[in-house]
């Protein structure tokens, strides 16, 4: 196996990583001949391998000498292997520890990270000559042939003087090197193709300049709205302990401010996070008879949201209202949408309608929330906002202020008495089944 020098970078990265030395001290301390693992001779494949040990044994030999539980002794018996510097001879594809009769052996201090050597792709093509058939792999044979040709000749003479160097060893010894050699290739294998990189130019790019005017276009636009970069107004409540800036933006406030309904026309986003802006947008949508969409993506937001035990029963009143055929709020998606979210309703789950929920707010954001922003009712809106004027209060003032604080009201009860509210005015919305009311007056006559 060739090893080349490393680049001058890499091993002062090596360097500094003190952490690896500490590692090695503590694995030269398990080979102690005294105070260390015994390790025992096993035969693996009709071949006798000197100085193997259980994985159960290190596991416990950690946990003695760091005094730390056998979990503990396990991840950082883990480590050990994931760094290379202890291999499985029969699993060796599985970088972890075992805690059971799993076979492990130390790596030599010759594979280890901290050596002053990188190996490069040649190396690494070598130890595929020497493990594999080439025809045995044709399709990978033939791809690296077709990567490496300008250094094909090299890397085959190479290979054939390492093979015949091989040959000549006991097989003791080869079958250890072997799996010496592939335990630092499992650790330290360069990436298999260039597929990543590939797709990554293939990829489309945005300029710099572009994706900077994006920034800009941002935070020119929030600028206003950032707290950290202008003043709350009328006043920051936490500082002069009035709370006319939480009154004045509550969720479902009647009017609201004028930097409120200013960031509905950011983004449909932002109205639809926005309780008060989304009621207002469902006025005009009930204008212009098409609501069924929001009420579809509002759906979509409590199956979301909600509880799991409420999800079959959201699932199926969804169906049976925005998708089903002839549905009385059908909602209008592209076939293989609706297909595969009426499929996924059989069995469902939170997430069964990200599709169609995006479908819609696309069609929402193209089309209708344009209009929304040219409608009489966002004008409307506009025009009834709040400005309020900046506070400015005295020392004395703030003062007065801190002490008629008003304790304030828990967000959960809020929450609670908006839940009530919705539920009321669903129930006055409902028809009224006059036989049943009947029937009640008659049996309490």
């Amino acid at each position: 196996m060739t090893i080349r020098t490393a680049r001058p970078d890499r091993v002062q990265h090596f360097r500094r990583l003190h952490c690896l030395k500490k590692l090695e001290a503590i694995v030269v301390e398990m080979q102690d001949p005294k105070s260390g693992l015994k390790g025992s001779e096993q035969k693996l494949n009709v071949t006798t391998i000197p100085h193997v040990i259980a994985g159960k044994d290190i596991i416990a030999w950690i946990a003695n000498k760091m005094k730390i539980t056998v979990e503990e002794a396990q991840a950082f018996g883990t480590m050990f292997v994931a760094y290379g510097y202890i291999y499985a001879l029969q699993n060796h594809k599985k970088l972890v520890m075992c805690n059971d009769s799993s076979l492990y052996r130390f790596q030599t201090p010759y594979f280890w990270p901290t050596q002053k050597w990188v190996a490069d792709d040649t190396d690494y093509e070598l130890t595929f000559f020497n493990f594999l058939h080439p025809f045995s792999k044709q399709a990978h044979y033939n791809r690296l042939h077709k990567w490496l040709f300008h250094k094909w000749d090299f890397i085959v003479m190479q290979a054939t003087e390492q093979y015949k160097a091989s040959r000549e060893r006991k097989k003791p010894d080869r079958v250890v090197f072997d799996c010496q050699e592939r335990a630092y290739w499992i650790v330290n294998r360069p990436p298999v193709s260039n597929m990543f990189y590939q797709q990554a130019i293939m990829r489309s790019k945005v300029k710099s300049s572009v994706s900077l005017g994006a920034l800009v276009k941002y935070i020119t636009t929030y600028k206003n709205h950032d707290p950290f970069l202008a003043p709350c107004l009328p006043s920051n409540p936490w500082q002069t302990d009035n709370d006319s800036y939480w009154n004045l933006n509550m969720r479902r406030v009647d009017v609201p401010t004028k930097m409120r309904v200013e960031r509905w026309s950011f983004s449909l986003f932002e109205l639809l996070t926005d309780l008060r802006g989304r009621d207002d947008f469902k006025i005009f949508l009930k204008k212009e008879f098409s609501g069924e969409n929001l009420a579809f993506w509002e759906a979509a937001e409590e199956l979301k949201w909600g509880t799991a035990a409420s999800m079959s029963t959201k699932a199926e009143t969804i169906f049976k209202t925005f998708l089903a055929p002839g549905a009385p709020r059908w909602i209008n998606i592209d076939g293989r949408t609706m297909g595969l979210t009426v499929k996924g309703l059989d069995h469902p789950h939170r997430y069964v309608l990200e599709a169609a929920q995006t479908h819609v707010f696309l069609l929402m954001k193209k089309d209708t929330f344009f209009r929304y922003l040219k409608s009489p009712v966002y004008k409307d809106i506009q025009k009834k906002s709040l400005n309020p004027q900046p506070h400015n209060f005295s020392q004395a003032q703030l003062e007065q202020n801190a002490q008629n604080r008003s304790p304030g009201i828990h967000p959960t009860i809020l929450w609670k008495q908006e839940e009530e509210e919705k539920a009321k005015a669903a129930a006055a919305a409902a028809p009224v089944d006059v036989k049943a009311m009947m029937s009640k007056i008659d049996r309490k006559k």
